[in-house]
């Protein structure tokens, strides 16, 4: 089993061209069912099977995303073995894909973003640094992955956007927008330099020791800032990308639009955030209507 999870890793990274992150998520769902079915061969395993597997992380608590992302895994895995003739039947052709109800992401009030944005000490290289981040992270809705991997040579201040490579290697132009650009011009002419010290680096967002951020370091960072500035629940950097998405819907943005900016395949990823302005102008009509 060992090696067909090598074999199939490779083939999402190398043919697929998936990223690193999507590789680890499909690997690790396909250990655990292989775990689960350590004493059987992969040739052996039925539908019924699978379907106990499923059971089997419900009982264990696992949400219903989880749950379905695994189902996911698990028949992209049976799918590649079929195609390269590992085993004569697929077991999961018949199983059906959940659609699990998908919770609402959280966002941040303009008044939270703005004291997140005032929050990092810019007499300091490092909060000049933090700031150039955050405001590019609110301003394009980048990922975290794409944030920390941005390269110099992929923004280009004069005409205000960005390059960046998304899911599946494909790549897209975001707009930037001029708040962005004062921080990240500011970062690089006087935050930049300093954090270098005279080294060399083709990363945008380098750390103290001259290496580029991890979305771990970037992660701690945020977490900071969100105390600083009192917001209170869990803000991660998803919840910025969710921010910026619904902030541009709720002035006026079509959905193609920001579908195009999110870098999602499917406009049907984009349309949850229609489902927030909904929400959203449910609460504005029961607070203010007299007669809601």
């Amino acid at each position: 089993m060992n090696q067909y999870i090598a074999e199939f890793s490779d083939h999402l990274k190398i043919e697929k061209r998936q990223s690193p992150n999507t590789v680890s998520a499909y690997r690790r769902d396909i250990k655990r069912f292989a775990s689960y079915f350590s004493d059987k061969k992969i040739s052996a395993v039925t539908a019924s099977d699978v379907r106990s597997f499923l059971l089997y992380l419900r009982e264990e608590g696992l949400a219903a995303s989880t749950v379905a992302r695994s189902l996911s895994s698990v028949k992209s895995f049976f799918s590649y073995l079929f195609t390269e003739n590992q085993i004569s039947e697929n077991p999961t052709e018949i199983i059906e894909s959940s659609s699990p109800w998908r919770k609402l992401p959280s966002v941040l009030s303009m008044e939270d973003v703005d004291a997140l944005l005032a929050a990092p000490d810019t007499r300091m290289p490092a909060g000049l640094r933090d700031l150039a981040m955050l405001e590019m992270l609110y301003a394009t809705g980048l990922r975290v992955s794409e944030l920390v991997s941005v390269k110099m040579s992929a923004v280009d201040l004069k005409v205000g956007c960005l390059r960046t490579l998304g899911k599946g290697s494909k790549e897209r132009v975001v707009p930037l927008g001029d708040s962005a650009r004062v921080a990240i011009e500011d970062y690089m002419l006087n935050g930049r330099p300093a954090l270098l010290k005279n080294r060399s680096s083709a990363d945008m967002f380098p750390t103290r020791r001259g290496v580029a951020m991890t979305r771990q370091g970037f992660w701690k960072i945020l977490k900071q800032y969100t105390v600083k500035a009192g917001i209170k629940g869990s803000v991660s950097p998803h919840t910025l990308r969710h921010t910026f998405a619904t902030h541009l819907l709720e002035r006026g943005a079509d959905l193609r639009s920001v579908q195009l900016m999110l870098g999602h395949s499917d406009i049907s990823t984009t349309q949850i955030y229609t489902h927030i302005l909904q929400e959203r102008m449910r609460e504005i009509h029961d607070r203010y209507h007299p007669r809601a």
